[in-house]
């Protein structure tokens, strides 16, 4: 205490100063004076700490008292820490010097004092902050409060933690409520502890609580074979995620889980399971933890390849070294073997899938091995493991023998090609092992040349691969591959999938040597050989079974295709021929089938021969084809990589396809079939552009200052080989480089120059000079900085052995010299060093410090080189290229691999498609940036309809040059020109001049344009021919724009020539059927007249006008169909009608009778002659009736005297007299009054297509009568017509007669629902969608489904109208009406529920309603009832509902029922109006169905309630 004074100067610190009063609080304590002073910790050890004895310094009534501790500190205990309670506190016993014991249970900083307790449950307490809980304490505590993400539990004063939802039990509770009440004492672990945020997780699971094993809490405690619990937090196919303490947690894989292999972990395990694991392995600075659920720690008689560490050491055998062993037991996932040269000591594990390369041979090579066999050459693959694994897989037993391996992550170098197996495959990536234990991932990317959607459909576990290695990480020690067909394959698919199919074939001989054992009879059954057998049962797809003598016991399938056309019964004998055994499933499959049965006389057959053949059996790795020939049966493989393991169903081989295949072996073999290739039509696999670096050194080599001076002939070692270059280290420290071209004197064209030197190999190298470090630009040995350069070395024969001289000179010029000293059209020796995707160029290197350019189009004359190029050029590879230049920068070469192209013409050069310009033709560019043009008549020696149809931009193709002129090239692309030799169809010759083209010859040629003369048709580039409209079509067309339709620019056509004017250039064409003999352009189905009929129509009292046409129709008529050409000659011959429009023709007017007689005698005698070889056809006889001009049929009688008279026309024109012409014409008369006549009957019925054509002309927008066409053609089967009418119908009817419309749309959903399929009707109704209003579509749609009777889909329908017009009340209604006329009231009801929940709130009450409604109807009338009076007591009011329930009720129901709801309605308080219309409609009901008494009752209840109304009032 300090002594008051005044006036006394004291030094103080400034603790707090109040907003509001303005006071200051100071201390005056020495810790706080000195500036920057702490003030003194307490030890962490003596919080918590229990004193025996602290002696009592001071006590304060109203605060505590202040206690000297045992080290001489003070410290202050509150008064409500004095005693347990208030009442039990004694003032007494706190007088200074007296003893008590204590708890320190803070530390106060401020005063430097400890704070104490003397409550006896302080001072007993285990815990008294969270410092002092440990993880994996078991602790006891009481339940405060239970939420969504667990249950808070009180431990101690001060003290919760958090019991997650997932540790409330040992299995996953979903209501805890039950269980748990608040305050519940709970025994709980302590899972996870962290004081500094006060957070403790705790865990209620039993299995923890009461576990005596071993505490996991760290990674530096998880030593290998510990074993203690632990909880599953993650259950997926990779395996188990398992959580211990602290947050530690580690993987236990998918071979770990059990002695037994599971498939689907996550059915298996679940979340939250407490299991027993073992420690396999940990790696504590990575955080990572290998687990196992198999606990066996000690090795068994059962389990001896449980190997212990010391036990491994003692193992004699190398990675790599081929053993035999004998089986001692077969497991699930693979055999316990014992290896022969040891059989006591060391027992080993194959792996079921380590058997063999191919997945399905393992799996049989398992089913056929017993315990006791002894397998050959096995190859010794790790021991890393538990146990020793053996593999039997003959890919990996060879790359292992041939060297082809890596044996640890240092050997490991991009662009390695690797052969392996799968270890894993991943969402994200398959992980490749290969021997001595190296791993890669190969990412989904990397995978396939094809689209990986699902990496399980690509690869399994255990499959053989061999992976590029696309880079690595030295860091993190990973490597990344590339497992692509494109990247891993040699390039001849042909030579590797025939290696496949050997030694599947190898391995299947071993396993039928082992099944001879057991089943002989299996072993005899090879494709190919003969069984007689009898059918057992034909199956429901066609397939059927078999039995017989020689297949006891194996299941004999012949699928539908393999019976052919054959129909068999039970019991009946067939001769069988077998396809394939699957000795795994014991099935035999065979074919009756009468190409493979039939004996043919066997031909000698070739290796390398290419055949046709039939698929006839698929299996995994390949499939059984019968050649087209001799029906003897091959093996073709069906993957042409041990990578190639998917192909979409497009690409899939089908039974019954034809494929082409090539022989390669012919001899005979146990096999039973011979081995062939799938053929030349086997496509080509994508390859991917590689990316190579673009610096030629890519490994960034270190600059070392060095003292190599011109010409040194250095020592050193080959440190790496790349493509165009090879790093030497000449020592420690200095590395040179050697380029390709400073390997040979002489260097064979294709070949690899640094292939010749490999790594590790002593050379002997002559310094040339020097590449600059940063910019890897050759330096000559002149240069300044030439000693702190890479030296660039020669170990050329003729440089090392003093020719280097001449060499020196050539060094020391600059680079751009140096490309000066080669001339245009030199040739040079050059390495490829990539092919550049992006600017389409070759990039090679003639020297270290020369580099050219190669353009695509200048890479080869062959376009499938073009096509591909990086294929055909491999890095390194040398070739021989001709100078052409220097590119613009003067850095580069530029060079040709075709020499130097003149393009000269008639020359043939390749070129690259840049435009196709439709109806005019092609744009290519030539090599050397010039451009030329193809016309479409130069596209091939046959024209088709879409001739640039196959042309795209970018395809590269052959070109004849035609001409070039003025820089402007015409090109042509037509075979006959590119390969003369071959004498190849020319269908359409070339047309160049007029001169080319003659009379009377028929031309094929493409529509040019229309104009109001005719139709102008292009035969070549620069002709031109015109057709009239009259020899278009045999039809009359008033509408020009009906032309434009059907004969669009670029349609082709054939044509006849009717006439050339060489002179003024003009050629007219002809396209009638009866010139061409092909139908005609505009088609006979528009119904349009022909050419003289229409002259009848117009001039019916003029008959000698009416005459001549009729001769000229049946001429024409009667030209087409027997063929004859008269008439064009005719035509010819005279020049009026040459020059005639066409039309007018027809309508020229005659001066006499006698002039167009005689003109009728004269054309009969010019066809005369040309008859005369001929078959004699009267002129009026048709083949086809339709070609006849329509008249509306009256009478049959008429029409076939009229007919016969037309027969002999000619011969009564030359005898009829005038009286007998007019009578005639009187008669034709009255015929054409009865016609019209019959036409004007407004009750006639229309008979033909023609009668509707007319009405609905008359009225188009109207639906009846375009459904009543539609059901004329319907009645005569006529679907697509009525399809035809109906779309008419949609184009015809105005856009504002919506109805109309739709009813045409419902007519043809009604057709296609009758007569169409399932797609067809969808195709409709997703178009009448689009146009009408989707719900009355959908709705019509129910309909037709509900008449038609296909419930299913009209229920489908309905839950799609459910979704899409949910808010819409009419189709929850009309779906409970179709509900309900099935019979299903109990759905009903549930619809009624699901309704109410979707529909607004306003329209419940109608909805109910409607609902009762149908049920009355339809229904339960007991739940129409229930669901009326809930609505009425819920709505009383509600006068409509009440009169539709007194409707319904009158009309089914009792008489007291219907009165009991009119005495419920008079007895409700409702506005008078309307309590006066229901007294009505009861007085109503009971004049009608009740008595007098009845009556008079319902009047004085109106009576009584008009008064009680009216005493109100006055009230």
């Amino acid at each position: 205490m300090l002594v008051r004074a005044q006036r006394v100067q004291v030094k103080a610190c400034v603790l707090s100063v109040h907003p509001t009063s303005r006071a200051v609080r100071l201390t005056l304590r020495p810790p706080f004076l000195h500036p920057g002073g702490a003030p003194r910790q307490l030890p962490g050890q003596r919080m918590g700490a229990v004193l025996e004895e602290a002696t009592v310094k001071a006590f304060y009534k109203q605060f505590g008292a202040v206690f000297e501790l045992d080290d001489g500190t003070l410290a202050f205990a509150r008064l409500k820490h004095l005693s347990k309670t208030r009442k039990s506190f004694k003032p007494g016993a706190f007088k200074e010097g007296c003893k008590h014991k204590c708890r320190i249970i803070d530390y106060s900083l401020m005063d430097e004092m400890c704070v104490v307790s003397l409550k006896h449950q302080i001072i007993e307490a285990r815990f008294l902050q969270y410092q002092d809980i440990h993880t994996g304490d078991v602790v006891q505590g009481k339940v405060l409060s239970l939420k969504p993400i667990g249950m808070q539990v009180k431990v101690a004063d001060g003290i919760r933690g958090l019991v997650p939802s997932l540790h409330l039990s040992d299995v996953i509770l979903k209501q805890p409520e039950k269980k748990y009440n608040i305050g519940d004492e709970v025994k709980c672990r302590v899972l996870e502890c962290n004081p500094e945020g006060k957070k403790l997780i705790l865990t209620l699971k039993k299995s923890l609580v009461q576990s005596k094993l071993p505490v996991l809490s760290n990674y530096e405690d998880a030593k290998p074979g510990l074993i203690t619990h632990g909880f599953v937090v993650c259950a997926r196919e990779f395996g188990c995620i398992v959580k211990f303490y602290n947050d530690v947690k580690g993987l236990v894989p998918k071979n770990e889980l059990g002695s037994d292999p599971i498939s689907c972990p996550d059915k298996v395990f679940y979340e939250g399971q407490v299991l027993k694991v073992m420690v396999l392995k940990c790696e504590p600075q990575q955080e990572r933890l290998l687990l196992s659920f198999r606990l066996s720690s000690k090795p068994g008689p059962e389990d001896k390849w449980k190997c212990t560490p010391k036990e491994k050491q003692e193992v004699k055998y190398q990675i790599g070294e081929i053993v035999d062993v004998k089986i001692l037991k077969k497991k699930d996932n693979g055999l316990e073997v014992s290896i022969l040269e040891d059989e006591d000591n060391v027992v080993a594990w194959i792996p079921t899938l380590h058997l063999s390369d191919f997945v399905a041979t393992s799996k049989l090579l398992w089913h056929c091995l017993q315990e006791g066999d002894v397998l050959p050459r096995v190859m010794y693959l790790s021991d890393k493991g538990e146990h020793i694994i053996l593999s039997r897989k003959s890919a990996v037993i060879s790359a292992v023998q041939e060297e082809q391996v890596v044996r640890s992550f240092s050997e490991i170098q991009p662009g390695m090609l690797l052969t392996g197996y799968v270890r894993n495959v991943m969402p994200f990536g398959v992980f490749v092992e290969f021997p001595f234990g190296v791993t890669g991932l190969a990412p989904k990317v990397s995978m396939s040349d094809k689209f990986v959607t699902d990496t399980k459909d690509h690869f399994v576990v255990g499959q053989t691969v061999i992976a590029k290695v696309m880079s690595t990480d030295e860091e993190k020690q990973r490597v990344l591959l590339n497992l692509k067909v494109s990247e891993c394959s040699s390039g001849d698919s042909a030579a590797e999938s025939l290696a496949l199919l050997n030694q599947y074939f190898k391995e299947l001989k071993e396993i039928r040597d082992l099944l001879r054992r057991g089943d002989p009879s299996i072993c005899e059954l090879v494709p190919g050989k003969g069984v007689h057998l009898v059918v057992q049962d034909v199956r429901e797809d066609g397939s059927a079974l078999f039995s017989g003598s020689s297949v006891t016991g194996l299941t004999v399938t012949a699928t539908r295709y393999h019976l052919g056309d054959k129909n068999i019964a039970p019991g009946e004998k067939r001769k069988a021929i077998v396809l394939h055994v699957d000795a795994l499933t014991s099935e035999v499959y065979v074919s009756l089938r009468e190409e493979l049965l039939k004996q043919r006389p066997k031909r000698r057959l070739r290796e390398n021969s290419q055949h046709s053949a039939v698929v006839q059996h698929i299996t995994e790795h390949f499939a059984i084809v019968s050649l087209l020939e001799t029906g003897q049966l091959a093996a073709v493989p069906i993957a042409c990589h041990f990578n190639d393991t998917f192909r979409f169903d497009s690409e899939k081989l089908g039974v019954g396809q034809t494929i082409s295949i090539t022989l390669k072996a012919v001899k005979d073999n146990d096999h039973g079939v011979l081995l062939a290739v799938q053929g030349p039509a086997k496509k080509n696999v994508f390859v991917r552009v590689r990316n190579e670096s673009e610096t030629a050194l890519e490994e960034m080599l270190p600059a070392v200052k060095h003292s190599l001076s011109p010409g040194d002939v250095v020592t050193g070692t080959v440190k790496s080989v790349k493509p165009t270059h090879v790093t030497v280290a000449i020592d420690d420290k200095l590395t040179g480089s050697i380029h390709a071209s400073r390997i040979l004197d002489e260097v064979p064209l294709g070949s690899f120059p640094t292939s010749t030197l490999k790594a590790g190999q002593k050379v002997t190298a002559r310094v040339i000079g020097g590449r600059d470090v940063n910019t890897h630009r050759y330096l000559p040995i002149t240069h300044p900085h030439f000693t702190q350069s890479i030296p660039e070395l020669s170990i050329r024969p003729s440089e090392k052995e003093g020719e280097f001289t001449a060499m020196l000179n050539l060094k020391e010029d600059s680079s751009l010299k140096k490309l000066g000293l080669y001339n245009v059209g030199q040739t040079v020796t050059c390495f490829v060093k990539k092919y550049n995707m992006l600017k389409n160029w070759l990039e090679v290197e003639v020297g270290p410090d020369i580099r050219g350019r190669v353009p695509h189009l200048l890479l080869s004359l062959n376009t499938k080189v073009l096509k591909h190029p990086e294929k055909s050029f491999k890095n390194g590879q040398a070739i021989s290229a001709t100078v052409t230049g220097t590119d613009a920068t003067e850095t580069n070469l530029c060079l040709s691999l075709t020499g130097i192209q003149s393009l000269e013409q008639d020359t043939i050069s390749v070129g690259m498609i840049t435009k196709v310009t439709p109806h005019i033709g092609l744009t290519i560019a030539l090599p050397g940036g010039k451009t030329g043009k193809v016309s479409i008549f130069h596209l091939s020696d046959t024209y088709t309809e879409d001739p640039l149809g196959t042309f795209k931009v970018g395809k590269i193709v052959r070109c004849y040059i035609l001409s070039n002129e003025n820089g402007k090239i015409q090109l042509s692309l037509r075979q006959s020109r590119l390969n003369p030799k071959v004498n190849s169809k020319v269908e359409d010759i070339e047309i160049v001049s007029i001169k080319d083209v003659k009379k009377g010859e028929l031309v094929r040629g493409y529509v040019k344009s229309i104009t109001p003369s005719g139709v102008f048709f292009s035969l070549s580039t620069s002709l031109l021919g015109r057709i009239l409209f009259q020899n278009v079509s045999p039809y009359f067309v008033q509408k020009h724009s009906l032309y434009e339709k059907y004969l669009p620019e670029g349609k082709l056509l054939t044509a006849k020539v009717l006439g050339v004017n060489r002179r003024e250039k003009h050629i007219e064409l002809s396209l009638l059927p009866e010139d061409t003999g092909m139908p005609s352009v505009l088609p006979e189905s528009l119904g349009l007249p022909q050419y003289g009929a229409e002259e009848e129509k117009k001039e019916p009292d003029d008959e000698e006008k009416r005459e001549e046409p009729k001769l000229k129709t049946k001429r024409r008529r009667g030209n087409s169909e027997s063929g004859q050409e008269a008439k064009p000659k005719k035509r010819k011959i005279c020049p009026a009608e040459e020059n005639d429009s066409g039309i007018e023709v027809y309508y020229r007017e005659e001066d006499e009778d006698d002039q167009e007689e005689e003109a009728a005698e004269k054309k009969s005698k010019v066809r005369k002659p040309g008859e005369a070889p001929r078959l004699q056809v009267s002129m009026g006889f048709t083949w086809d009736e339709d070609n006849a001009v329509d008249i509306p049929v009256l009478d049959q009688k008429e029409e076939s005297s009229e007919s016969e008279e037309e027969e002999d026309m000619q011969s009564k024109l030359k005898k009829q007299t005038k009286k007998e012409k007019e009578l005639e014409k009187q008669k034709k008369e009255k015929e054409l009054c009865k016609v019209e006549a019959a036409l004007m009957d407004p009750s006639r019925q229309p008979q033909s297509a023609d009668d509707f054509d007319r009405l609905v002309l008359g009225s188009p927008n109207s639906s009846i009568l375009w459904l009543q066409y539609m059901a004329f053609h319907l009645q005569a089967t006529e679907i697509e017509k009525a399809r035809a009418v109906a779309e008419r119908a949609l184009k015809t009817i105005s856009f504002r007669e919506e109805q109309e419309k739709l009813n045409v749309w419902v007519a043809l959903l009604n057709l296609e629902n009758m007569y169409g399929t399932e797609e067809t009707l969808m195709k409709v109704f997703e178009r009448a969608v689009q146009y009408n209003e989707p719900l009355k579509v959908f709705q019509h749609l129910c309909d037709i489904y509900a008449t038609s009777e296909k419930y299913k889909q009209a229920e489908e329908l309905y839950h799609t109208m459910l979704k899409r017009f949910r808010q819409d009340k009419s189709v929850w209604l009309k779906y409970a009406s179709f509900l309900l006329k099935q019979g299903q009231t109990e759905a009903t009801h549930r619809l009624l529920e699901r309704a109410l929940k979707a529909l607004p709130t306003k329209e419940h009450v109608d909805v109910i309603s409607r609902f009762a409604q149908l049920e009355f109807h339809s229904g339960d009338t007991e739940h129409a009832k229930a669901l009326f009076e809930s609505t009425l007591s819920s709505y009383p009011k509600r006068t409509d509902i009440w009169s539709i329930y007194m409707d319904i009720m009158i009309k089914h129901g009792s008489q007291k029922e219907v009165r009991d709801i009119f005495e419920r309605v008079i007895h409700l308080s409702l506005a008078p109006k309307k309590m006066k219309f229901f007294f009505k409609r009861y007085l109503d009901y009971e004049k009608k169905f009740g008595t007098e008494e009845s009556v008079l009752g319902v009047k004085r209840a109106a009576l009584e309630y008009v008064e009680t109304k009216s005493s109100l009032a006055d009230t």
